[in-house]
């Protein structure tokens, strides 16, 4: 079992930057890939960022240049720096982990993100 916590979210005008943070617990040491998936209201959950273990990283073209992921992996903790946001980037923002056995990925309670002026 894996125990994911998000903060950090909140209202920010448009160009604004916000960085949020993701605690695991749990059996931590069976994690390969965190990220970051977010969904708007009448939309679907997509992929925003991920970065492996390794540090190698993936992002939504539509957050490239913008966002940037990073993880630290002795303190258990996957952040997302969030630059120049846009009024779309407006999101319940999740943190997600895949172990690495065939196991469904966990999932965090979810951050609100609202971009606006």
């Amino acid at each position: 079992q894996v125990q994911l916590v998000e903060s950090g979210g909140g209202l920010v005008q448009p160009g604004g930057s916000l960085r949020l943070s993701c605690a695991a617990s749990g059996n931590i040491f069976s994690i390969n890939v965190m990220g970051w998936y977010r969904q708007a209201p009448g939309k679907q959950r997509e992929l925003v960022a991920d970065i492996t273990r390794l540090g190698d990283t993936n992002y939504a073209d539509s957050v490239k240049g913008r966002f940037a992921v990073s993880r630290d992996n002795a303190k258990n903790l996957v952040w997302l720096q969030m630059n120049s946001l846009k009024p779309e980037d407006t999101a319940v923002y999740y943190c997600n982990a895949r172990l690495y056995t065939p196991t469904p990925d966990y999932w965090g309670q979810g951050t609100q993100v609202t971009v606006s002026s």
